[in-house]
């Protein structure tokens, strides 16, 4: 624990990219499990509806500004996942879906990491900075962030563009999804990331890109969900 305690004070504080001139032009974004399986309504109530329009910001600002993005996908092995492959769940949401030469990268656990060429790819062309967005907040999204900083990546989570459901925990109390999502981004907060919004990272990429966010089409909301989160 003596890491923990011995964390400067200024990597508690609430993070801002704002204060940056810029996001380095070798930053990645990285989208985490934006599937169709998330919208089924076996996941229950999810928060945040507005997250796939966060996540369009922050697309649009990283291939404006010739970016790297790139895509993890869920490709699950049980059976009744909406996430397994050949389920028309396993595809990515329609609007966020990766464009021409955007590399997918294909997991079979909650990191991004393992079982994957992701880290190998990052170092190899020279990305150190993670943009990390995506489903859900507590498990696949925090599981990579952490592994990510772990691994001496420099990690910023986008906490309006991530979301999360319900969960009750193993005494059955039920706790919900705004409530999982904060504690979630908080434990992620100066210890393996800097957990940051939209508007700071699109004022980062590129000046005034900022405003692109009121140009944008709406994107539908996801309807209500219930199961087994990734």
């Amino acid at each position: 624990m003596s890491g923990i305690a011995g964390l400067d004070r200024s990597r508690r504080r609430l993070g801002s990219v704002s204060r940056m001139k810029t996001l380095p032009k070798t930053a990645v974004l990285l989208l985490v499990d934006l599937q169709q399986g998330f919208d089924d309504p076996r996941w229950g109530r999810r928060n945040n509806p507005q997250m796939e329009a966060r996540v369009a910001d922050l697309l649009s600002a990283f291939r404006a500004s010739k970016r790297r993005v790139m895509h993890a996908k869920h490709m699950s092995d049980t059976v009744t996942s909406p996430l397994r492959p050949g389920q028309p769940g396993n595809h990515f949401k329609i609007h966020l879906a990766p464009a021409p030469g955007e590399l997918v990268i294909e997991k079979r656990v909650n990191s991004s990491f393992i079982g994957t060429s992701l880290e190998k790819i990052l170092r190899r062309d020279g990305h150190d900075t993670l943009v990390i967005a995506g489903l859900t907040t507590n498990h696949c999204v925090s599981t990579t962030a952490r592994m990510a900083g772990n691994l001496g990546f420099n990690v910023l989570v986008v906490s309006d563009a991530t979301a999360t459901f319900d969960r009750a925990g193993p005494d059955g109390v039920d706790h919900a999804a705004e409530e999982i999502q904060a504690i979630a981004l908080s434990d992620l907060h100066g210890e393996f990331a800097t957990v940051v919004d939209t508007n700071a990272v699109l004022s980062a990429v590129q000046p005034r890109v900022a405003s692109m966010r009121s140009l944008r089409p709406p994107i539908p909301k996801p309807a209500s969900r219930r199961g087994r989160t990734c």
